[in-house]
Order: structure tokens, then sequence, then C-alpha cells
């Protein structure tokens, strides 16, 4: 066996060697297998990367914003040149189907840049007369910001990032998370590529100790995070003692509601979707499938028979093949002991349940795709975020009845409603908890479109125009015009 690549940490432009030598294994899901190492950030490393945002700070912040705009363009560009690569080193990390990082997740990514890149010569502020003096307002950035990313969408949430953050003026320590390194250091790569300056983005690696540091260093003024709910409280609380401001993107309990007027094969489409797309292990999920009941014996019929039908596990590599591997085995266990839950709670399992072993990557970590019907509220796996393959469906009647159920939870972070009453439709949207919703679509998240929760799904907004003001601080400058009136 040839010896593991060892990647180290990436800080002013280049790859740097850590003191202690300490490494951490990266699996590729598929196969079980270690696929490379990667050095941790010690206190070296840290302290470098600190004093490079500095001076990266120094030197993005005096360009100009069309300047600014200019280089981000280039890191477009050659983003989508590098699309087919960096999809599959994606595909490797997460387990996730070429089929989808090829068309998504590279993409999304750029797009984001792109969003931002060309927002960033509009920041401006306004000027308002009082009387013969007047005032005005800058948005000037916000100095270091941390970024800590999830193993799900490792170089889109990188690119979701650092796009606003960047386009502001602002630059960016970033800590992908340790079980998907590698996207977020081939973002690095290219921003340098692309003439963005040294210490601009750094990215550094490694496990809770980084991003606690990262959360906690006095430095940084501003800490986006997208993770669990548990995970994000303790980064907020972190976050605290040195009042930084805060971005959380957290986990959801989505719900799916289709009405009996709704385009059945859509719905379907929109449910599998919403549960099996990259195995399920997507934040905004719609894992809480509520059907009217006069179309639930048609749909779940249809639904089942898609599932068993139309999805093709093994080799994410393979262009045919459109479900992959869970992130880990750990995961794939605590996958599975929900479905146990599920179960023993009473509800009935129609189809999945269990880990597969494709002939093509039979020491992956897989799961089939999971239905459950007969489920109630109370169930646990009606309640809890799983993040995995595992469908709930559950059946309603009325609209009032439907609405109070898909918001009694904790988590506001999606929701969707099929029907083709328009009415309807806004209505009941319009009553959801939930921080992005969809009406006959579910997923879709264009650079353009705010995402973010409700409730304990997070606090803030990425993309879209509003995301410019969580990058951004005000500055208001009065000017007298007339010789000062003083009692002294």
């Amino acid at each position: 066996m040839p010896p593991l690549v060892v990647y180290q940490n990436y800080v002013h432009g280049q790859y740097v060697s850590n003191s202690t030598g300490e490494t951490f294994e990266v699996i590729n899901p598929a196969t079980g297998q270690v696929s490379y190492l990667v050095e941790t950030a010690d206190a070296d490393i840290q302290q470098s990367a600190m004093a490079s945002a500095k001076s990266g700070f120094a030197i993005w912040s005096k360009l100009t914003p069309i300047e600014r705009s200019r280089i981000l363009l280039k890191a477009v560009e050659l983003l989508r040149e590098q699309n087919d690569e960096l999809a599959e080193v994606e595909v490797l990390d997460t387990g996730k189907p070429w089929q989808e990082a090829s068309v998504v997740d590279v993409v999304t990514g750029a797009d984001s840049i792109e969003f931002f890149a060309g927002l960033a010569p509009s920041i401006e502020g306004n000027q308002q007369p009082i009387g013969d003096d007047f005032y005005y307002t800058r948005r000037e950035p916000l100095g270091i910001c941390a970024g800590i990313g999830a193993w799900n969408y490792p170089l889109q949430i990188a690119c979701w990032k650092a796009a606003p953050a960047l386009a502001c003026g602002n630059v960016m320590i970033f800590k992908p998370s340790e079980e998907t390194p590698r996207g977020a250091m081939r973002l690095a790569e290219v921003f340098t590529q692309a003439g963005v300056p040294d210490g601009v983005f750094n990215v550094l690696q490694g496990d809770g100790r980084v991003g606690a540091w990262l959360t906690e260093h006095e430095d940084i003024a501003k800490v986006s995070f997208t993770g669990e709910v548990g995970t994000g409280k303790k980064v907020m609380a972190a976050a605290a003692g040195s009042l930084k401001d805060v971005t959380m993107e957290l986990g959801g309990k989505s719900p799916l509601i289709i009405f009996n007027d709704a385009d059945i094969e859509n719905a379907i489409s929109a449910a599998m979707l919403g549960n099996f797309y990259t195995q399920g292990e997507i934040c905004t999920n719609g894992t809480r499938v509520f059907v009217q009941k006069d179309i639930y014996p048609r749909f779940i019929e249809r639904l089942v028979e898609r599932t068993e039908q139309n999805i093709i596990c093994g080799n994410p590599m393979n262009p045919e093949t459109n479900f992959g591997a869970l992130i880990s085995k750990s995961h794939q266990q605590k996958v599975l002991d929900y479905i146990e839950i599920g179960k023993s709670e009473g509800a009935t399992l129609l189809t999945g349940g269990t880990a597969l072993q494709p002939e093509n990557c039979p020491n992956g970590y897989f799961i089939a795709p999971t239905i459950f019907t007969d489920c109630n509220d109370e169930m646990t796996i009606a309640k809890e975020e799983i993040f995995g393959p595992v469908m709930t469906v559950l059946t309603f009647e009325s609209e009032e009845e439907v609405v109070r159920r898909a918001n009694n939870t904790q988590l506001g972070l999606a929701a969707g409603v099929f029907t083709q009453d328009i009415s309807r439709a806004h209505r009941i949207i319009h009553q959801m908890q939930a921080g992005i919703c969809w009406i006959n679509a579910y997923g879709a998240s264009p650079a353009e479109m705010p995402v973010g929760g409700y409730k304990m799904s997070g606090i803030g907004r990425e993309n879209g125009s509003e995301t410019l003001k969580a990058y951004t601080q005000i500055k208001a400058v009065y000017v007298g015009m007339q010789p000062l009136d003083s009692p002294f």
C-alpha cells in the first residue's frame, strides 16, 4: 500500500505544516477506507492564520468594491472550469452521488460568489439633512470573520459563507468539518489563483477545539456556523463572551403538506427529493410528509412503487447512481437506531429500514430509503431530526389541523405546500413558522433567495441581498455646518 497523502492547513496563500505533527484520518463513506490524512491546526498555525488575516484585511478592505468584484468573478470562472474535478472531491469526501455533486455542489457555490460579487459595488450609505447640518452613513466591513462548515455540502457551504463576507471587504478564517475537509482547501486554492490577496481566506483544519478557538478569539468579529442545534448553542454561547455577531444555520424537522388537489406525481417527486436526495443528509428536508386523507391510498402506493423502482444505490462515482452513502459508520448506526425506535413505537415500516451492501461498494455506509406510515406527531421519528433517508408519512383532514401540527415543533427551518388552489397555497405558507418555504416545489435554493430558520433552526440568513447587512456595520457621520452652540 502506498503511503497516505497528508494535507496541510492553508494559510496566507499556501499550505503550511504544523509543529505538533498531529493528524486525523478522513474516510471515504462509500468504501469505509481511509482516503488521506490532514494535519490539525495547532497553536502555531492558529496564530499564523490570525496574523495573516489581519494583514489580508488591511489590503482587501482598501480595495474598491468593483476591484473586489472583478477578483471574485475570476474565482467564479475558475470554479466553473474546474467543476468536474471539484465535484469528484465532494463525492469522495461525502459519499453523495456524482450525479448530484456535478450539477449542484460546485454550481451553487459559484452562483453565490457571482451573486455577491455583482452586489459588492452597490453597497452604499445614505445622507440626511438636519437643519443646516447633515449626517451620512457608511457601510463598512466587520473585519475578520470565522466560518464553520458542515459535512453535507462542504464546498457549497464554504462558498456561501465566503461570498458575502469577501464581497463586503471582510476576510475569513474557515474551518470545514473534519469529515469533509478538502472542499474548502480547493476553494482557497481557487481564490489564490483568482488574485485574492494572501490572508483573505485561510483554512484551518481540525475538530471542535479549532472551532472553539475561533468562536472565542477576541479578534474575530463574526461567526457563521452551519450544523446541528446543540453545537450551534455552544458556538453562540462562546461567541457571546466577546459580543460577536453570529449567523446560525441549524437543523430542521420540516413539514411537507400535500393537499387532495395536488398533482400527486409532482408531490411524490418532492417527497422523495425532500427525504432521499443526498441520502437524506440535508437540513431543509421535508421529513414530515402530511398527506390529506382523500389521496393517501393512491399517494402511498405510488410513493413506494417509485422508491423501490427508481432509486439506484451504489458506487457514488457511477453516473447512474442516484443514492449514495451516509457520511460515517457512526452516523449510519444512528440512523438505523432511529429506524428501530420507529418500529418499536408502532410506526409501520413500508419499505427500506436496513443497511445496504451494494455489489460495487460492499463496505460503504449505505441505508435503504425508508418510509414509515401509521405515524403520529408524538413519535420520536416525527419529532427529532434524523438526517438520513427516513420519511415519516402522516395524514390530516383540515387546513386548521395541519397548520397546527406542522408548527408544533421547536424547529422552523423549511416548509412546503402542494396544492392547485393558489389562495390556499399562500394562506398556508403564510402561517408556516419556517424561514424557507416552497409552493409546488421543494429544495430549490438559488443564491438570490435568503436561507435561514425560525425558532431553534437558526439566526440570520445566508444568500440573498439581506445578507449584506450581516457582513457590514453602519458608521454614522454627523457634519456640522454652523458654529457649535455650546453652553460652555
